[in-house]
């Protein structure tokens, strides 16, 4: 699964790298170099004016809740189980196949985290080691996502606050070529394929399938990091720095 990553791009870079039509968003996010459930977070998605589908869908770049909250869902507590979604079974779950079919987002993202569970001698209680996992050229990540909107029936329909905007990230199979981290990892999408990935018209599901391709090999690199990066209320670039393990030393090591 992926339960952390980063996000530290300005809103400007997000702008320019995704060629956005439309900033959407209230205000700008502060760097977050250790996002986590429920947190709000960038996303570029494609809509047309005034939901009408038979007009041009506007690239626009908003901020969302991470946690997808299903339509029907009686209250947004659900959002905290639906961070992920296998990508072997998006299409047919219920929480997830009404937007998989017409509600498609990116979420840009520096890396992610992953948990290495290390054996330690007798005596010695095991550990999990936090490894961070990025693009082996510094460039952003577009992991692949589906967003949906939620009515709270307690707000009148003309509040701002009565639609709650959700996303989740879709995750695949990790293919470790050094060591094994984690058999889980977002699912990306190349730039040449973001405009048939967003594309709300594009309502196929055999055909939006084809645009879900792992990253290519050796596309991204991991090195391990402290564990401050565990507890959610630590926030800064030295999440990132490098530390030295018995597995690699502090040297990043190339993956999938």
């Amino acid at each position: 699964m992926c339960g952390r990553y980063v996000s530290a791009r300005q809103r400007h870079e997000l702008l320019e790298e995704f060629e956005v039509e439309q900033d959407a968003t209230p205000e700008e996010l502060r760097e977050d170099y250790n996002v986590a459930p429920t947190k709000p977070v960038y996303a570029v998605l494609t809509r047309s004016p005034q939901g009408d589908a038979d007009l041009r869908g506007v690239r626009q770049l908003r901020v969302v809740r991470w946690g997808l909250v299903p339509s029907w869902a009686k209250d947004p507590s659900i959002g905290s189980k639906l961070i992920n979604a296998r990508v072997e079974t998006v299409a047919e779950k219920p929480s997830y196949r009404k937007a998989f079919a017409a509600r498609r987002c990116l979420l840009p993202a520096d890396g992610f985290f992953e948990w290495y569970p290390v054996e330690r001698e007798e005596g010695k209680k095991p550990y999990k080691q936090p490894y961070f996992i990025h693009p082996a050229d510094g460039g952003i990540m577009a992991m692949a996502g589906l967003y949906e909107y939620w009515r709270d029936p307690s707000r009148p329909k003309e509040d701002p606050q009565a639609w709650l905007w959700t996303v989740t990230i879709i995750t695949t199979s990790a293919e470790d070529e050094i060591g094994h981290i984690h058999e889980r990892m977002p699912m990306t999408i190349e730039p040449e394929r973001w405009a048939d990935w967003l594309d709300p018209q594009l309502t196929d599901v055999e055909e939006v399938k084809h645009l879900l391709v792992p990253a290519a090999p050796r596309r991204l690199t991991a090195y391990a990091v402290s564990p401050a990066v565990n507890k959610v209320g630590n926030n800064g670039p030295e999440l990132l720095d490098p530390i030295a393990d018995e597995g690699n030393k502090g040297e990043e090591i190339a993956l999938f």
